[in-house]
């Protein structure tokens, strides 16, 4: 059975997008998840709308228009969320990702059309770990069409806790409060990576600086734009999970020397909080595989500790 046979387009909706708080979103603009259907004791069906023109995730210049990776690792995220709420879990809930695969194998199979993309997403949900009749480890695997046409996989795993733990623990782990992002000045940092190199158009969706180029190994500080609200739709205590996976496309970008290289494979671990308060070191290496293909492996250093790691295969479009 296909992912096809089991998501039929009758059984989504893609007519509105669902409340913006279930999927731990500020804006309804960044809400991407149009429909929810329960198929069982631990698994949901999700509908989400791929936009055709976003300030993010459209804001590309390699053509043929393609729907980005990372917004198909967005609503999977999102549908991930939501479904996870809908069986049960608090809505005062923080989810921190822990690990995450996503795997897109064909690229056109994500060539935009005149129309938005309508991604369903099967999600299958497992409790990892429970302390104290609560859940505090989860884990969703997802598979992915557009239309009636497979796409890919993707898999997520969370730590799950409350806002006021969350808050404890970040006081704990810093010993003192952390700033917030909307309290940064928003400015580019000195020598930001001019958007051409790291394939995009607009200034605001560059988020590396300091390129130090070799044969096979870039390295960067990381340095988002704080007025980015596709990016910080929210205020964050901390670089998020996706923010430092755009670093690493960009950083394999410049690493691949080929702005329309696409990321078939893209993994990711994060074992610490990347503080916004202490500069992030991201290092690229490239490992070619004869056939066209790489991997590119990059690791986030601050403070002299490596707190999160992604890998991405790269391939020729």
């Amino acid at each position: 059975m296909t992912t096809g046979d089991l998501i039929s387009p009758r059984e989504l909706s893609f007519g509105r997008t669902v409340e913006r708080r279930l999927v731990h979103r500020a804006s309804v603009a960044e809400v991407f998840v149009t429909d929810l259907v329960p198929a069982g004791e631990s698994r949901f069906l999700a509908a989400a709308q791929l936009p055709l023109s976003h300030g993010y995730y459209s804001d590309h210049l390699s053509r043929p228009a393609h729907f980005d990776p990372l917004l198909i690792l967005e609503a999977g995220r999102q549908a991930g969320i939501a479904g996870a709420h809908l069986l049960g879990l608090p809505p005062d809930t923080t989810m921190m990702v822990n690990t995450f695969s996503l795997d897109l194998p064909d690229p056109s199979a994500l060539r935009t059309g005149r129309r938005p993309g309508e991604l369903r997403i099967d999600n299958h949900f497992e409790t990892i770990r429970v302390r104290a009749g609560k859940v505090r480890k989860g884990a969703v695997r997802q598979d992915l069409s557009i239309g009636d046409v497979p796409i890919g996989t993707h898999t997520m795993e969370v730590q799950i806790v409350t806002h006021t733990e969350h808050e404890a623990l970040r006081n704990v782990l810093r010993g003192t409060p952390a700033p917030l992002t909307g309290d940064l000045e928003d400015v580019p940092a000195p020598d930001q990576a001019e958007p051409y190199t790291v394939g995009r158009v607009s200034p605001m969706n560059v988020v590396i600086s300091q390129v130090e180029r070799g044969p096979s190994a870039v390295s960067a500080r990381v340095t988002p734009r704080y007025g980015n609200r596709a990016i910080f739709d929210h205020d964050y205590d901390h670089l998020p999970a996706m923010t430092l996976t755009e670093a690493a496309r960009q950083l394999a970008l410049v690493v691949m020397g080929d702005v329309t290289a696409w990321p078939a494979t893209v993994s990711g671990s994060f074992g610490r909080f990347a503080e916004l308060d202490q500069p992030v070191l991201a290092a690229a290496t490239r490992t070619d595989s004869g056939d066209g293909t790489a991997t590119v492996n990059v690791a986030f250093i601050q403070e002299a500790i490596t707190i999160a790691e992604s890998t991405m295969v790269m391939v020729p479009r």
